[in-house]
């Protein structure tokens, strides 16, 4: 089995921008987001791919993914996908041994920024950059499956991430 092991942070300052190696567009969608599995589909660059997630055990879950044409991606995206479907800049930093992924949300989500690495294991300790923020790993709100249902731009002002305080609590499912 397929196990993805990842950690979620908010990011600070613009730094990070100048390391990218790479930048990909990102279209993603849901088809199925209930409790326990996610089944997503994903346009990055000029490949799309099926994935299967299973429910987040601390940083930890189940994840099969399957490359598939771009034009069968393309009619997924616009007949059998949840609205509104994630826009996103993909940025890939490698640092050391790891390959840091910050996310630049377009769309209904512009305006957050998230970084995250995948590990080897759940205990791996890891350097953070100095643009690395707040980890939020843990909170649901920053999966991008409920980011479907509750668009950052939908966040309060007053309790999101966008001033000091905190995003306010939504209700969210699966992983």
């Amino acid at each position: 089995m397929a196990i993805e092991i990842e950690r979620k942070f908010l990011v600070q300052g613009d730094t990070w921008r100048s390391l990218a190696i790479e930048v990909l567009d990102y279209r993603q969608g849901y088809i199925s987001r209930g409790k326990g599995c996610t089944v997503r589909v994903r346009r990055a660059g000029d490949r799309a791919y099926l994935t299967i997630k299973g429910a987040t055990i601390g940083i930890a879950r189940s994840e099969f993914e399957y490359e598939i044409p771009v034009a069968d991606v393309e009619i997924m995206l616009s007949t059998l996908c949840d609205r509104p479907l994630i826009e996103k800049k993909r940025y890939r930093i490698p640092i050391d041994d790891l390959i840091w992924e910050v996310d630049e949300f377009l769309g209904e989500n512009q305006g957050l920024i998230l970084a995250e690495v995948e590990l080897q294991q759940a205990e791996q300790s890891i350097p953070l950059p100095d643009w690395i923020g707040q980890e939020v790993s843990d909170d649901p709100r920053y999966f991008n499956a409920n980011l479907v249902t509750h668009p950052f731009t939908h966040w309060s002002d007053t309790h999101s991430t966008k001033t000091k305080g905190q995003p306010l609590p939504i209700e969210v499912t699966g992983p």
